[in-house]
């Protein structure tokens, strides 16, 4: 079973002061399966596939931009699921359903029933049928951005199997004001075993209890059955702050039910905000083929009327990180410029001209920094990387103790002159408390930049290959708005290129064996802890 969301108004203009968690269950939808139930799955985004069911609670959620003063249409469809193909066309449509956003928010609990109806479409369901009902819940996001590691084992569960033991797993849930609970995490099923242990996993806080470490959280443990009907085994409810008390001792629950059980869990509070600060630095390129910077076709002229692109990609990606930066001092070079007096070429030259103090107070005082060497260098080439990165790197490498973090934004029109040194120069970085974000601008090919990043290969220099992915790269024209809304512009290119230095901070912290703080103490409930 899948369902897919659609948005009908997705040219949005102004940037939303809030984001808004939908979740989706179904009930009761219509049996397409000769020999098994439906198997449901929802294209704003697309729910995961729940086997043989016809109620199931989807984990996944739709995380949607909410704008009080615009009507945000949203279209359900619910599709049976009978092969591996991504063309929705392919499987069975069980049913749709419309609303708006302001429609899930306002109803009694942020809850809201409708009913799945059949579309008139050729390939779709019986018009005007009643399919079942799809549940929506919406819940305001909140700015939590703590990230928890946990595992769990039982002990002597019910035997559930007439042939065999149990395949027990676990669905955790999150109270909501009504009484209700909302799914948030489903563990793997582990085969045949009454004493199972679960792999271990990472959850946002958010998900688990929205910021709220005191929300009841309940944890339902099930036999899994072919079929789906799973048996219910037990079920126990604790909170995050009494899970994150576990950390380094097990916390021990009894599964309350018909049967006998215990399940334990240690989990490890994975905050590394508090232990980590942020160093971020800026490279900006001015080779010539950005183009005379008095000319309006550059990529580098300053109108008295709008941002120019690398001016809107560092201040898009610049105040939201200066926020973990604490003393909003940023490093700020460029590269692939003649400089004054004598026209020597210099790839890490300091925006401020200070050769020896290449901080700009805030992000304000880079773009200073930045309008003022357009005034005073010449663009030239080639473009080079490595050398600023080698900068970078060797600061990030004085210091490996986990407390500190090195974040570094290049901003470049072109292809990489010295591709073999920047490759090294990254392979080298990947062992220390270092992330590259590059943002391409122009319309430039930048095929090129792919190889550095390691989403799907990891990059390798002389054999050797980088020890963690830690480049990012975006070209920005992917992000610019349609209707030439420049902050929706840089916002979206903001939450795509910093998405992933969370990721690669832990992994860091990880790999050096480094533990986050201690769990937590008894701080006021109204703290919010801010994550990368």
């Amino acid at each position: 079973m899948m369902a897919s969301i659609g948005e009908f108004d997705p040219l949005n203009t102004r940037v939303p002061a809030t984001k808004i968690e939908v979740t989706v269950s179904c009930r009761s939808l219509l049996d397409v399966d000769t020999f098994s139930k439906s198997d449901p799955g929802m294209f704003f985004g697309r729910t995961e596939v729940i086997d043989n069911t016809r109620n199931p609670d989807f984990v996944r959620k739709f995380v949607l931009d909410f704008f009080f003063e615009e009507k945000q249409n949203l279209r359900f469809d619910v599709y049976n699921v009978d092969s591996r193909s991504c063309n929705i066309s392919k499987h069975d449509f069980l049913g749709q359903t419309f609303c708006t956003l302001g429609e899930i928010i306002g109803s009694r609990g942020g809850r809201l029933e409708k009913t799945l109806s059949g579309d008139p479409g050729p390939h779709l369901g019986i018009p005007g049928k009643k399919c079942g009902i799809i549940i929506l819940t919406a819940e305001e996001l909140s700015n939590c951005r703590d990230i928890a590691t946990m595992q769990l084992c039982a002990n002597k569960l019910d035997k559930k199997d007439f042939f065999g033991k149990s395949d027990p797993f676990l669905v955790f849930y999150r109270s909501n004001e009504d009484g209700t609970f909302t799914i948030c995490h489903k563990t793997e099923v582990i085969k045949n075993t009454l004493n199972p242990v679960w792999q271990p996993f990472t959850i946002p806080v958010r998900a688990l209890c929205n910021g709220d470490y005191d929300r009841t959280v309940k944890v339902d443990v099930y036999d899994w059955d072919r079929d789906g009907s799973h048996d219910f085994i037990g079920e126990f409810t604790t909170s995050y702050r009494e899970l994150s008390r576990g950390q380094n001792q097990f916390n021990v629950y009894e599964v309350r039910h018909e049967s006998k059980g215990v399940v334990c869990c240690f989990s490890v509070h994975s905050s590394y905000e508090d232990l980590v600060t942020l160093n971020f630095t800026v490279a900006i390129d001015f080779t010539a083929s950005n183009g005379n910077p008095s000319q309006p076709t550059s990529l580098h002229y300053m109108s008295p009327y709008q941002m120019n692109a690398y001016a809107m990609a560092l201040k898009a990606v610049g105040e939201i990180i200066q926020d973990y930066d604490s003393d909003k001092l940023f490093p700020a070079y460029g590269f692939g410029a003649k400089l004054p007096p004598d026209g020597k070429i210099s790839h890490a030259f300091p925006l401020n001209g200070d050769s020896d103090n290449s901080n700009c107070v805030g992000i304000e005082g880079v773009l200073e920094a930045y309008f003022q060497s357009l005034r005073t260098v010449q663009l030239y080439g080639p473009t080079n990387f490595a050398p600023v990165i080698n900068k970078v790197a060797n600061c990030a490498a004085e210091i490996t103790d986990g407390s500190q973090y090195f974040v570094l934004l290049m901003i470049t029109d072109g292809v990489i002159s010295d591709m073999v040194q920047t490759k090294e120069a990254v392979v080298n970085a990947a062992s220390l408390p270092m992330s590259i974000i590059i943002v391409g601008v122009g319309p430039a090919e930048f095929d090129a930049m792919e190889e550095l990043d390691g989403d799907e290969v990891r990059v390798s220099s002389r054999g050797r290959l980088a020890e963690r992915d830690i480049v990012q790269f975006v070209p920005f024209r992917d992000y610019i708005d349609r209707s030439g809304n420049q902050v929706l512009s840089m916002a979206r290119l903001a939450k795509d290129v910093l998405a992933e230095i969370p990721d690669q901070v832990v992994s860091f912290m990880k790999s050096r064996g480094i533990e986050p703080r201690p769990a937590l103490s008894s701080s006021p409930l109204a703290e919010v802890h801010q994550h990368m």
